[in-house]
């Protein structure tokens, strides 16, 4: 499973998967490919902090916006897979050169004197989840409060900012990357694909540089409301999976993304089960921190997930 160089020790991680005979997975997360996929099964998915865990050996699509991470059935299992995951990496450049701390050094603290910050609007205004996701949201706050933790609504720019710059820089990253591939190789490629990154041949120079300057703006201001702040909590999907075929071509660029505010950033964010909503589907929150938080992002979803108990329900397995 080790992705860098460094680590605390995989016996950890060893000792889990045999006493629950669990598997996790791994990722990779351009606009929420760790975090969406999880909350649609209901189970868990860490998007890390941008450089913590290499790239390397992971076909690219968007260099300043690819973050590589675990998905598991719990934010424990998460913390374990990441700590073998987590390190400097030579063979990408992004990759941070820093210690590795213990990612479950603070799981079993509880939530008590932790400050929330609640992006009410993103889930409610910029793009309006579904009932089912706002209740487990809601039931999830109460459950923070009643544990001693502060929770406050906070306002950043609209989700929308957020996502249209991360979908042009997504496009024309991944134009830059795929173009040579696409000229010989095009039909290889997947018709969604081919057709969103040929909108990038569309895009102005000074586009990508308004997009960028907007990024910084963008950063600053998350980096402003977190320092007040321990947790930054918002939806992760707007609701429960949809079916395939009810979901539209352009559904991921017509509207605002929950996971994207945090890959034009780079914080970490982590995507939690809050429940089951319409036909008994899987509903979820996401759980956000400073750059390299993410013990206090495991501390706090395995407080939850604990206090849960859904976290006890398996699905039924075919066959």
């Amino acid at each position: 499973m080790a992705a860098g160089t460094q680590s605390v020790g995989h016996r950890p991680l060893h000792r889990r998967l045999v006493e629950r005979h669990l598997l996790g997975g791994t990722g990779s997360d351009t606009g929420g490919s760790i975090r969406g996929p999880a909350a649609l099964c209901g189970i868990a998915g860490i998007k890390p902090t941008y450089g913590l865990s290499s790239r390397s050996g992971i076909l690219p699509l968007a260099f300043s916006l690819d973050h590589a991470g675990p998905m598991a059935w719990t934010a424990e299992d998460c913390a374990l897979l990441l700590q073998g995951m987590a390190g400097h990496d030579p063979a990408d450049p992004a990759s941070v050169d820093r210690p590795v701390p213990d990612f479950t050094a603070e799981i079993g603290k509880g939530v008590k004197g932790l400050r929330i910050g609640v992006v009410r609007h993103f889930f409610e205004s910029d793009h309006r989840a579904s009932d089912a996701t706002r209740a487990g949201i809601d039931a999830a706050l109460d459950f923070f409060r009643k544990e001693g933790a502060a929770v406050c609504d906070i306002a950043l720019s609209p989700a929308a900012d957020y996502h249209a710059v991360g979908y042009l820089l997504m496009i024309t990253e991944a134009f830059a990357l795929h173009a040579p591939w696409m000229r010989k190789h095009f039909l290889d490629y997947g018709e969604l694909f081919r057709d969103r990154v040929a909108l990038a041949a569309t895009v102005s120079g000074p586009d990508i540089v308004q997009a960028t300057r907007r990024r910084r703006v963008l950063c600053r201001e998350m980096a402003d409301a977190m320092a007040d702040l321990d947790i930054i909590v918002s939806a992760s999907q707007p609701g429960e999976a949809p079916r395939i075929a009810e979901v539209p071509k352009w559904a991921n660029m017509e509207k605002s993304s929950f996971t994207m505010p945090f890959n034009v950033t780079g914080f970490p964010a982590i995507s939690v089960c809050t429940g089951f909503g319409q036909g008994g589907l899987p509903v979820s929150m996401q759980l956000a921190g400073k750059p390299f938080g993410e013990p206090m992002l495991f501390r706090a979803a395995h407080a939850y997930e604990t206090a849960m108990p859904w976290r006890q329900r398996r699905p039924a397995m075919a066959g």
